[in-house]
């Protein structure tokens, strides 16, 4: 059975301001089937903006638990995040959700995967997918050169779809400021 491919998502957290940034692509095995799809988007009341690389389903499934739990804490991000880290990993039914996460709020910025992890990156910059090396390497480069988060996250994408086959420049970007 062929996999479903592709996604980088990308966070930046600088100066006050976060971006989460997606790239459009959807890939089975070789084949393009989809260029446009929408893997960021806000969450709850719009204070929180995540993204997803994964299995769609899965990755939907996951952002009405974390809805949830933001709801359950009162918007309280990370308190919420480990709560559905907790779950993710205990949970018969979760445990086999094949997804990872970038969630941010105003303050925070976090990585959330199946493993049970919570991870906040180190230099404010986070990314997941087949293209997440790439868009990490580039956007830890231009970090020093490019003060606004939402270029920086463009143009590190960018530098991401030229080499990763299963990375595209049809971007989705939310931001939050503090």
């Amino acid at each position: 059975m062929e996999q479903y491919h592709g996604t980088t998502i990308l966070g930046v957290k600088k100066d006050g301001k976060t971006v989460v940034a997606g790239d459009g692509q959807v890939s089975l095995g070789n084949t393009v089937i989809k260029p446009n799809a929408k893997k960021v988007r806000r969450l709850g009341d719009g204070s929180v903006i995540g993204g997803f690389a994964g299995a769609t389903a899965d990755a939907f499934t996951l952002f009405e638990r974390l809805e949830k739990k933001l709801e359950a804490h009162r918007g309280q991000l990370l308190r919420a995040a480990v709560e559905l880290a907790k779950d993710w990993r205990t949970d018969k039914y979760l445990r086999n959700l094949e997804a990872m996460m970038i969630v941010a709020d105003k303050d925070t910025l976090l990585i959330l995967t199946g493993n049970g992890d919570v991870l906040e990156p180190e230099g404010g910059i986070a990314a997941i997918g087949s293209g997440g090396n790439y868009a990490l390497a580039a956007a830890r480069a231009l970090t020093e050169y490019e003060q606004d988060p939402e270029k920086l996250a463009r143009r590190a994408m960018a530098i991401a779809a030229e080499v990763c086959v299963f990375t595209n420049d049809q971007l989705t970007i939310e931001s939050i400021s503090e």
